[in-house]
């Protein structure tokens, strides 16, 4: 989804829950994120590389999930967990046309239509989350974001299949992390990308998860435990 157009109210530049999932998969040259690009003239981050994600939607937390992330993971995330997992699926849903779900029949609320009309259930058992950043002060919109990890095997599709996309995201592609980290990239994704590739070695960077803090006058950097 549009995140320009979801900022909605009179301050677009008001702090905004939001959820991003990176997909990884074995390539032929090593672990493979999935990425595109953001359009040219896109409020936020234009024609930047990104990981498909977006805000959380009212509806996403009145979605019934067929699997929850870890308790760990839960913890950390607090209240909102099930309402930003679920709006991780949505985004990676809409944005690329690949489903995290498990068949099942179900009553969709606005904006997951599409989604069950598949026969599928989103499922966020898969998803375990890595990072949180919030948007510095300043910036056209502004995000708290959660980005979370999944395996492409966990997808009740072909990874490779983009046909279902919406036009949010172009050039969508898997990438080597090496070649991923190349690209015109936002410097949280860098930063992400960073933390990703120490995970894909199993090389963590220490407890808990990393959260870069821009709610207060002074930035600052700390981890979840």
């Amino acid at each position: 989804m549009d995140l320009a157009a979801e900022a909605g109210g009179d301050d677009k530049t008001r702090v905004r829950p939001a959820a991003t999932v990176i997909l990884l998969r074995d390539g032929p040259a090593g672990p493979e994120v999935l990425m595109g690009m953001r359009g040219a003239s896109a409020a936020f981050m234009p024609s930047k590389f990104v990981f498909p994600g977006g805000a959380v939607d009212d509806a996403d937390a009145r979605v019934p999930l067929a699997g929850l992330p870890a308790p760990a993971c839960l913890r950390r995330l607090g209240d909102e967990g099930p309402a930003l997992a679920a709006a991780a699926i949505r985004e990676l849903w809409e944005e690329t046309g690949l489903p995290l779900g498990v068949p099942g029949v179900w009553t969709a609320p606005d904006g997951w239509t599409a989604f069950a009309r598949r026969g599928l259930r989103p499922d966020a058992s898969g998803l375990r989350f890595v990072f949180r950043a919030i948007t510095p002060p300043g910036r056209p919109r502004r995000f708290d974001a959660r980005f979370f990890l999944a395996e492409a095997a966990r997808l009740a599709a072909d990874p490779d299949d983009f046909s279902a996309a919406c036009d949010e995201l172009s050039h969508l592609q898997w990438l080597p992390l090496a070649e991923a980290r190349r690209l015109d990239l936002p410097f949280i994704t860098e930063v992400v990308l960073a933390e990703v590739s120490a995970l894909a070695q199993g090389r963590d960077a220490g407890p808990g998860v990393p959260f870069f803090d821009n709610s207060g006058p002074v930035p600052t950097f700390r981890r979840l435990e």
